[in-house]
């Protein structure tokens, strides 16, 4: 069995995140693939030298992990710069936030072309090579140049925009062309790979076969396919049990007097659409005042990224946002919103999933969006609660049934928030468990180690 070499932009070493035990979600199921082959993962480390030198190596439970330090203009550069400030943005298709800097641009690449310098002695001819996100996007093409002939495949965890939008990035074609350069180039649904197959045909006049993703450019063929992911299911619901996980159920449970829970759990982000969350609550308590009485919506919003200016604004709207319903709405005894910045653990995230019988993912654009198949796993079975979900979230593909499991809804309205609220808050119970029992099956189902095993043995021919 070939070796199998993860690549991403940061790598999750246990000794450098403190653990020991075992990881859940996307990090344990690629560690877990890594382990059946004795795999590398390499990555940035996360830290800043002023000249940084070769790899650091080190061998954890079977297997080996490789980090290189970044400089401080690299950061801000390929960092800071072009991965958060251009890609990010425009793939969640905010390219009035947006910005073209060619400097940044050029450090990207630098950046790209120093990992591969760093990753290529770590290399075997046999070895099976996936690498991760938009950080790395020129990587593969980079290996290629250095004579790597290796099977080589890349996924894509944030949309890919359309192509009307996608033109707007300078030297689009350039950056598409060195994705080209992967045997397998994964999405998370069939929206984001319809645009990419729509640029390849239409931009880069490649010929494309739409039915079987095959695209051929230049004399080389790429594949292209959908591979959603999932959480891990086993793992999560598992915490459950925890001593933890049913204190925090406990704690919403009694402090909100009896009240139902309605949860939002999200990064600060702009493409998590926050602002027009609140906007939609603030809505449902402007048409029934009286749900004060009934209701308490619970928005964590764990702070990222504070060093770039677009997340300080988005935290000061919300905040504003949020008192300024709570201003109106709020009683001596009773506030409508709880706004908690501070991050919690996965423990703590499931007792407080179990506990809120509504449950509200509405980014204006996600890639997949695991909050939400989260929350469906954490439900009570004989007492599920909703998912409102946005319709431009990528797991709106896997989990709304064509109105027959989560509620969809367009997070740039108002008014429609406010109606999916109030008919969450109706629904009876048969309709929840049927609701639910649909999205619970997907989840179960298509989990993270299924994403897992299909991106790798598709990669592997």
């Amino acid at each position: 069995m070939s070796r199998l070499v993860i690549v991403s932009n940061r790598v999750a070493v246990p000794k450098a995140r403190g653990v020991s035990g075992a990881q859940g979600g996307m990090a344990g199921a690629l560690n877990a693939a890594l382990k059946k082959t004795g795999g590398l993962w390499f990555g940035w480390s996360g830290e800043e030298a002023e000249e940084p030198g070769e790899p650091s190596v080190g061998e954890y439970d079977g297997v080996t992990m490789a980090t290189i330090d970044l400089s401080h203009q690299e950061v801000e550069e390929y960092y800071n710069g072009y991965a958060n400030q251009t890609l990010w943005p425009l793939f969640h298709y905010r390219v009035d936030l947006a910005r073209f800097e060619r400097e940044t641009g050029r450090g990207y690449e630098r950046v790209n072309e120093r990992f591969a310098d760093a990753l290529a002695p770590l290399l075997k001819p046999d070895d099976v090579i996936w690498i991760h996100d938009y950080h790395l996007i020129p990587l593969g093409d980079a290996l290629r140049r250095r004579g790597f002939e290796n099977r080589m495949g890349f996924f894509l965890h944030t949309p890919w925009p359309a192509s009307r939008l996608f033109v707007s990035l300078p030297y689009h074609e350039r950056l598409v062309e060195t994705m080209l350069a992967y045997d397998l180039v994964g999405f998370q649904n069939d929206e984001w790979l319809s645009s990419f197959l729509h640029y390849c045909r239409f931009e880069l006049k490649a010929e494309v076969d739409e039915d079987s993703g095959r695209i051929v450019s230049n004399g080389r063929t790429t594949i292209a396919r959908a591979y959603p992911i999932g959480i891990d299911y086993e793992h999560f619901t598992g915490l459950g049990d925890t001593g933890e996980a049913k204190q925090a159920q406990q704690r919403v449970m009694s402090s909100t007097r009896r009240r139902i829970t309605m949860i939002g759990v999200d990064r600060l982000d702009y493409s998590k659409g926050l602002p027009e969350r609140m906007d939609g609550v603030g809505r449902f308590f402007d048409r029934w005042p009286e749900a004060v009485q009934d209701l308490v919506f619970i928005q964590i919003a764990p702070v990222s990224r504070e060093d770039v200016e677009s997340y300080k604004r988005i935290r000061a709207e919300l905040e504003q946002k949020t008192g300024q319903i709570n201003g109106a709405r709020s009683r001596i005894d009773l506030v409508p919103i709880r706004y908690v910045n501070q991050g919690h653990s996965a423990e703590e995230l499931f007792g407080i999933y179990r506990a809120s019988k509504v449950g509200l993912v509405t980014p204006l654009r996600d890639g997949m969006n695991l909050v939400a198949k989260e929350y469906v796993a954490a439900q009570d079975p004989e007492d599920p609660g909703v998912l409102i979900l946005s319709r431009f979230a990528g797991a709106a593909q896997q989990l709304g049934f064509e109105g027959e499991g989560a509620l969809l809804v367009n997070p740039h309205s108002a008014d429609e928030i406010a109606d999916c609220i109030r008919q969450a808050l109706d629904m009876p119970l048969d309709q929840r468990k049927a609701r639910w029992e649909r999205m619970h099956a997907n989840v179960r189902d298509e989990n993270v180690q299924r994403w897992t095993e299909d991106f790798t043995l598709a990669l592997a021919g």
